[in-house]
């Protein structure tokens, strides 16, 4: 049981700082338009500051209120525990990236204008 927690907590903090630097390699790659570059580097860059602190903080959330809840907790419920983490986390990513995308069109946008 002991060995729950760090293992919950090291696989949710890989998957959040995998869907982290994805977001900066889809900014990075919205980033080689010459006229929506930079709008694409500074959302990506303030977006997975978002991303990052909503996270780590839904999964401390759902760390705490899991473990406090069950505290006689099997294989079985940490696995749940790291599946709604990764679930809230790729959910969180499919906002961030259409926040992102949002943002190039803007730009684009003003560009033509």
């Amino acid at each position: 049981m002991l060995l729950a927690y760090p293992i919950f907590f090291l696989i949710a903090a890989s998957a959040l700082a995998g869907l982290s630097v994805m977001i900066f390699k889809i900014g990075e790659a919205l980033a080689d338009c010459p006229l929506t570059g930079r709008a694409a580097k500074a959302g990506s860059l303030t977006i997975v500051t978002g991303f990052v602190a909503i996270g780590a903080g839904a999964v401390m959330i759902i760390g705490a209120g899991v473990f406090v809840a069950l505290p006689q907790l099997d294989v079985e419920g940490v696995v749940g525990a790291i599946g709604l983490s990764v679930l809230c986390l790729g959910l969180g990513f499919t906002h961030a990236i259409a926040t992102l995308r949002d943002i190039v069109a803007q730009a684009g946008k003003q560009a033509v204008a």
